[in-house]
């Protein structure tokens, strides 16, 4: 009975017609919609939650929370899914993603919500590492670039959606409807998962060994890292000791790892060192980690610029980011059919950070009186180009990897991605911060002597009400000073995206394959 059920589910995975797929590419994007979702309609409630729960000082642990666990659990669930099987662990991760959102929901101190904000980080680390590999393993490499397109294309989505929902929820519901939201998604998607997903048997091994001490290492070399980038330049100096420990911490704890890991079989190891052999594959982590570096000065920051200079409001902001999301939406289905007829992938990713490049050029230029019609053009640009390679790495790992290395393979380079967001999220940060004490002295020759003054307004975060108590001269010169430090900003992303460019020249292609069958050995 067992050999008849994997010759059924061997014959079809290969002869799945593209309705039945893309029935269950649409459960995947709703499972990956939750974890993409969650990023950006909870920074709108925070606010009201620090209010509703008086936790102020716990605030920023909200999301701390969530980013480490899901950084962490995005490559363990690739490995665990590649030797249990991918379509229970998945669901797995689901359940374990609605639960901690229903408690998110429900709780009374600000201590609950971290805890199960971090539950809901562990699911989140499954869904979108777990959910690419399943494309992975039920649509060959050459049609593979559409469908992770549409992925892609859940993020830019999600960048947009998020801030409005969370807004509408926060101000006529109630802040516990941002986490309540997830309940019907993913009850829907987790149906739909069990009904039509069916998945080929992991072949037995007649004793499966996890790599206990390779987790514990890569978590202890992340989360110093993560902690570094989060409070560095914000709650503690960069220079101070905590930062420079955690760092230390962060690179001893990386290069035991890496010890040990070289030591691990390859059926064991938490993360094959000798995947990073392959050319494609260190090639591919090195540009999802400079991609995610770069993006951040883009999907955070522009936004940030918006709300600051501008004045606007985070639901007016996300509704003026609708121009990134369709240039995103128009390059990752479009890439994803040009792949799927010439077969051919290397020139995206180089003609993606090039245009990325130019958009965030043109926006080295914005000022106080840019007109917003220029700005959605420049948005326009940035999204043609980020949608353009986003899922081409995915892709190029994918087709050179065994498929029992597929989960592991997929979410080490999301993995990288994660990691280079927050990395992109703590430098440009910092960058804004000291351009802005630059152009505030030169602006303003008392800012040093009147800095009390301005701490409220300022350096503590700038509002309409807190520029209204100011002289008008006064804050004009501090959203000139916000202009320019953006500019700034956005200049010093050009060098990150330029190694960018550099690293997808390096990117080499191999022959999309047709079929699910197992690849030949790439080196």
């Amino acid at each position: 009975m067992s050999t008849n059920n994997l010759d059924t589910n061997s014959v079809g995975l290969k002869q799945r017609s593209h309705e039945e797929i893309m029935v269950i590419i649409v459960a995947l994007m709703l499972a990956m919609l939750l974890a993409a979702l969650d990023q950006t309609i909870v920074a709108t409630a925070l606010p009201r939650i620090a209010t509703d729960l008086h936790g102020l000082s716990k605030l920023s642990w909200v999301a701390t929370a969530y980013l480490m666990t899901s950084a962490i659990s995005t490559p363990l669930y690739g490995k665990v899914g590649d030797q249990f099987g991918r379509k229970k662990i998945f669901q797995f991760a689901i359940v374990l993603f609605l639960v901690g959102s229903a408690l998110s929901g429900l709780s009374q101190t600000m201590n609950q919500l971290v805890f199960f904000r971090a539950l809901q980080g562990f699911g989140a680390g499954g869904l979108m590492s777990l959910s690419q590999a399943i494309v992975g393993e039920i649509v060959p490499p050459r049609q593979r670039g559409k469908y992770l397109g549409y992925f892609a294309g859940v993020f830019a989505l999600a960048s947009v959606v998020g801030p409005l929902l969370g807004g509408f929820f926060t101000d006529s519901l109630s802040w516990r409807w941002v986490f309540y939201v997830n309940l019907p998604i993913g009850i829907v998607a987790l149906y739909a998962i069990a009904r039509r997903l069916h998945l080929a048997p992991v072949k037995k091994q007649k004793k499966i060994k996890i790599d206990y001490t390779g987790a514990a290492l890569l978590t202890l070399a992340t989360v110093p890292l993560l902690l570094a980038t989060i409070w560095g330049g914000v709650s503690h100096p960069w220079g101070s000791s905590l930062i420079i420990s955690l760092l230390a911490g962060s690179v001893i704890m990386t290069a035991l790892l890496i010890a040990w890991e070289q030591k691990q079989p390859t059926t064991r190891a938490m993360l094959p060192t000798h995947l990073f052999r392959s050319d494609i594959f260190s090639v591919s982590s090195v540009l999802s980690l400079l991609a995610g570096v770069a993006l951040f000065a883009t999907i955070l920051f522009i936004p940030e610029y918006q709300q600051i200079v501008r004045g606007y409001s985070a639901v007016k902001s996300g509704l003026f980011m609708l121009p990134l999301m369709v240039g995103m939406l128009i390059s990752m289905i479009g890439s994803g059919q040009i792949i799927a007829k010439i077969g051919h992938y290397r020139a995206f990713p180089i003609i993606g950070t090039a245009v990325t490049a130019l958009g965030v050029w043109l926006y080295s230029h914005v000022s106080l009186t840019t007109p917003q019609l220029t700005l959605s053009l420049w948005m326009l640009i940035i999204g043609l180009g980020i949608g353009s390679f986003m899922q081409i790495m995915t892709l190029a790992v994918q087709n050179s990897v065994k498929t029992d290395e597929l989960g592991v393979a997929t979410g080490t380079v999301t993995f990288f991605r994660s990691i280079g967001s927050s990395l992109g999220g703590a430098i440009f940060g910092s960058i804004l911060t000291i351009r802005l004490t630059v152009h505030l002295k030169q602006l303003l020759p008392s800012f040093s002597s009147h800095s009390s003054q301005l701490s409220s307004s300022v350096l503590s975060g700038i509002s309409p009400a807190g520029l209204s108590k100011l002289p008008p001269s006064v804050s004009h010169d501090i959203l000139e000073a916000f202009a320019l430090s953006f500019r700034d900003l956005f200049l010093y992303a050009l060098p990150v995206l330029a190694l960018a460019f550099i690293a997808a020249l390096f990117l080499r292609e191999v022959p999309l394959r047709t079929t699910t069958a197992e690849p030949e050995p790439v080196l």
